[in-house]
């Protein structure tokens, strides 16, 4: 399909029965704060919170009377089974929506609440979206896709098009989200065609850049595993079409990581008091990020905040990671004399610094390790606080940006068992369900004994585990066996120095 298509097909979307033109509005404290011009598009005001519903409402509003009359299916855990349901509620057509099991209670409701037959069915969207087929199929129903969908592409290209009217002016670059490509594809293909200098630049989560890997590799790229934090754009392959067209329009991809997206959602409630869901705060972390990696200044850039549909339980979690993501505090490991007067010693050294944290359990006769948070203004005062501590002899590791430490051994310091032999230490991903630990203990070998278990709730579809097992090195086949069965996302962390510091 050619781009002069889409920008046919854009102009004749039919997206404002449903959508609305969201603002484009100023955010003056951070603006000011990275001396660049941020504009917000506010797609979180949408009927739904998202902008989901552009494309939902497009596709569907385009089908022929006989066929919208049979009704349609989608498969999503979230916002776009909520445009599709709104959009079958105004058009007066049935809507069939396969949610995964682990999907929570309050995405379910607001899709029941529009009308529509809710089916829950497998452990992540890819089992969802192959039972949504085949009901498809046995009932004759018309598939909705989220994003790999010339129509849907089309709706959501309504953003590009209300960009540039909205800002005539100087505009250099626009950043937006990227899951399975179909949000940034319809900006690209419009922008790219009527202001071909404005940069369209996408944005993804680190552990979730099945687009950037794709258009590094030339081609499309399947994840074995994607990170769920940022579940609106949890995709472990982009689009075919959706592809093509990013990888002739789209200038860039920047990858964040989850401490940069928590720090987006605070900064961008600071400016507008509302809070986004990870996923929407993206586009304003992946300006942030290019902002510092290119030098950027007096620059006009516009974020497309995507949606603000998160969870209540959650807002903990981002509160803790937010001043991380903004260098705002330091995590280290420093290794002091086991002796009267040495924490006296080591806060003196620190000089002015306020310290946020500080984990303790005596464990050595001669050294103290401890796990300290520091409140500082960015990387910079972080390196000179690190530089300072060992130039007066004492031991000091860096692990602000170490994920098992800031999600379990900060909560775990002293726990200390120099006699679990054999021990492996791994990082898992639960399903948040019920049946999901039993599941683990099932296929786990019985004579392998559990020897560290650390698990702490912060509202998400799944559960971040810590977990140490007694595994004899003659059985290291059969236990990579286990983890392939098990088929929960894992991360080695034997190897991991703050578990060597403070947990073996």
């Amino acid at each position: 399909m050619k781009r002069t298509d889409y920008l046919e097909r854009i102009l004749k979307a039919r997206v404002y029965d449903v959508a609305l033109e969201s603002p484009l509005e100023p955010a003056r404290a951070l603006s000011a704060r990275l001396r660049n011009a941020l504009l917000i598009k506010r797609e979180d005001l949408q009927p739904i919170f998202s902008f989901k519903l552009r494309g939902a409402y497009n596709k569907m509003a385009g089908l022929p009377r006989a066929r919208l009359a049979r009704g349609v299916i989608a498969a999503s855990a979230g916002n776009h089974a909520q445009g599709v349901a709104l959009a079958a509620q105004r058009l007066g057509c049935r809507a069939v929506i396969v949610m995964p099991v682990t999907t929570p209670r309050i995405k379910v409701d607001a899709v029941h609440a529009r009308g529509a037959e809710v089916r829950l069915y497998g452990d992540s969207y890819a089992e969802a979206y192959q039972e949504a087929l085949r009901i498809k199929r046995k009932r004759r129903l018309v598939f909705v896709h989220p994003y790999d969908d010339p129509e849907v592409i089309a709706g959501q290209g309504t953003i590009g098009m209300e960009i540039l009217r909205q800002h005539p002016g100087e505009l250099d670059a626009i950043f937006v989200p990227i899951g399975g490509g179909g949000l940034i594809s319809g900006i690209a293909a419009y922008v790219k065609r009527v202001r071909p200098a404005v940069r369209v630049i996408g944005v993804e989560p680190l552990d979730a850049a099945a687009m950037a890997k794709s258009l590094k590799a030339g081609r499309r790229v399947t994840l074995d595993h994607v990170g769920l934090f940022a579940d609106g754009v949890a995709v472990k392959e982009v689009g075919k079409e959706t592809f093509r067209l990013c990888r002739a329009l789209v200038d860039d991809v920047v990858l964040v990581d989850t401490d940069e997206m928590c720090a987006a959602i605070k900064d961008v409630f600071e400016d507008t008091r509302v809070v986004l869901e990870p996923a929407g705060a993206l586009s304003v972390a992946g300006a942030k990020a290019w902002i510092e990696r290119h030098g950027a200044r007096g620059k006009t850039l516009v974020a497309v905040a995507s949606g603000a549909n998160t969870n209540f339980d959650r807002l903990r979690f981002i509160a803790e990671e937010a001043e991380l993501g903004e260098h705002r505090e330091a995590v280290l490991a420093v290794t002091i004399p086991e002796r009267p007067g040495s924490f006296k010693k080591f806060c003196a050294t620190l000089g002015g610094s306020n310290i946020t944290e500080f984990n303790y359990r005596i464990a050595d006769s001669s050294e103290a390790h401890i796990f300290v948070g520091i409140e500082v203004d960015g990387r910079a005062e972080t390196g000179r606080i690190v530089r300072n501590l060992r130039k007066h002899g004492l031991t000091t590791l860096d692990l602000s940006d170490n994920e098992m430490a800031k999600l379990h051994v900060r909560h775990m310091v002293g726990g200390r068992a120099p006699f679990a032999k054999h021990e492996l230490l791994y990082r898992f991903e639960f399903p948040e369900r019920r049946g999901a630990l039993m599941k683990f203990l099932e296929n786990m070998r019985s004579d392998w004994n559990i020897s560290l278990f650390h698990y702490r709730n912060h509202g998400a579809d799944y559960g971040r585990v810590l977990v140490g097992m007694q595994v004899p090195r003659a059985e290291m086949r059969q236990f990579t066996a286990f983890l392939r069965k098990l088929g929960y996302p894992y991360a080695d962390e034997t190897r991991n120095p703050a578990y060597r510091l403070f947990l073996v």
